[in-house]
């Protein structure tokens, strides 16, 4: 039986008076995302497209090239008239980001990470048999590998984890780990003295899809098998996390009435239709052939995930978790159960795709949480 916390509900933000701090932030961020989206440009390119001023944009092009995060490269090829300029450019690997994700019920995964995702270094530290505490000094010594392994200075920490996440990065609950109320975003800070930011993994997974995964949807949901049943919701191209930072908990919808009893008290819950562990086991015993059991697995997802569709009107939902179970009968009862169960002008329109086995996507997830962060870019 899960224990029952207190659900912390989401802070108010204050409005408070702008700024010129504030405006130096926006229009430092500014620069960034268009030199980052955009490509590189000379400065009077950067200038017009950022309606900024050229000599704002000189001094904050002075000040990022100093941080290590934009460089200057010869000008543009081809015939050009005048002097040419030079051109302006993100420095992908002039900072490092460290990202760690918890997910996995067997150890603790991590990497460093430049400015575009792309993996320098990666970790990993076995779980065991670790719990609370223990569990948390594990974190600790991932992070210590993978800040000594950082060739550049690390701009911040981005962390995946299972469990209820609040927006200071506290991790309110993650039964299997026995972690409470557990401060993981300062105690992360505080150790290394650089930003930290902890986020629920099958968030990011999402995060993860949206910015890195080359997806033209702005409304989309990442559906996670691999440990237990979890959902990271993309609606307006922005996260969803709920008032009580539990969006996306699907899991424990029911879809039978008489099934099984679930370790929430209920019975009959969608965890124990299509997760991987129960899935597996009832291939194991079934007398029946496989093919009807994924297909029946991909019936309940497809139950569930309609009337989600429908009411948020979602472009695209993507599955992860272990690549034998996705791909095949369960994806494809799944996409024809939803579609059943939808008016025509959103069954027409949504994709399901897998992207089973892709297992950066919560890494990528903790980068875009730092990018976001701390340069603004998205």
């Amino acid at each position: 039986m899960f224990q029952q916390v207190a659900s912390p509900r989401r802070r108010v933000p204050e409005r408070t008076k702008a700024r010129t701090q504030d405006n130096r932030v926006h229009n430092r961020s500014l620069v960034l995302a268009t030199l980052y989206h955009q490509g590189a440009m000379t400065r009077s390119e950067l200038t017009r497209t950022s309606g900024l001023t050229a000599p704002t944009v000189s001094a904050l092009v002075g000040e990022l090239v100093a941080d290590g995060l934009v460089a200057e490269s010869g000008p543009r090829e081809g015939p050009r008239l005048g002097k040419p300029a030079n051109l302006l450019r993100i420095d992908d690997g002039g900072v490092s980001l460290v990202v760690l994700d918890l997910s996995h019920s067997d150890r603790f995964l991590g990497a460093v990470l430049d400015l575009r995702g792309k993996v320098v270094h990666r970790a990993e530290i076995s779980l065991g048999t670790a719990l609370g505490s223990e569990a948390f000094e594990l974190v600790f010594s991932l992070a210590d590998e993978l800040m000594a392994a950082a060739p550049r200075r690390v701009l911040g920490i981005g962390v995946g984890t299972p469990g209820i996440v609040d927006d200071l990065g506290t991790i309110r609950q993650a039964a299997h780990l026995r972690w409470i109320d557990l401060p993981l975003a300062e105690q992360l800070g505080n150790r290394y003295a650089v930003p930290a930011y902890v986020g629920n993994d099958i968030n990011l997974a999402a995060l993860g899809v949206l910015r890195f995964r080359q997806t033209e949807a702005r409304n989309l949901m990442v559906v996670s098998i691999e440990h237990g049943v979890g959902a990271g919701l993309v609606v307006g191209g922005e996260l969803v996390e709920g008032e009580q930072f539990a969006a996306g908990e699907i899991g424990h919808v029911t879809v039978d009435d008489e099934g099984e009893l679930c370790v929430c008290g209920r019975r009959g819950c969608l965890d124990l239709h299509i997760a991987a562990g129960p899935l597996r086991q009832r291939l194991e015993s079934t007398t029946e052939g496989s093919q009807e059991v994924l297909a029946a697995a991909g019936r309940s997802l497809g139950l569930v995930l309609a009337p989600i569709i429908s009411v948020l009107n979602l472009d695209e939902v993507v599955l992860t978790g272990p690549a034998d179970l996705i791909d095949g009968p369960f994806l494809e009862t799944a996409i024809t159960t939803a579609r059943a169960r939808t008016l025509s002008p959103i069954s027409s329109s949504i994709q399901l795709r897998s992207l089973a086995g892709d297992d950066d996507l919560i890494l990528l997830g903790g980068a875009c949480l730092v990018l976001s962060r701390q340069l603004g870019i998205w």
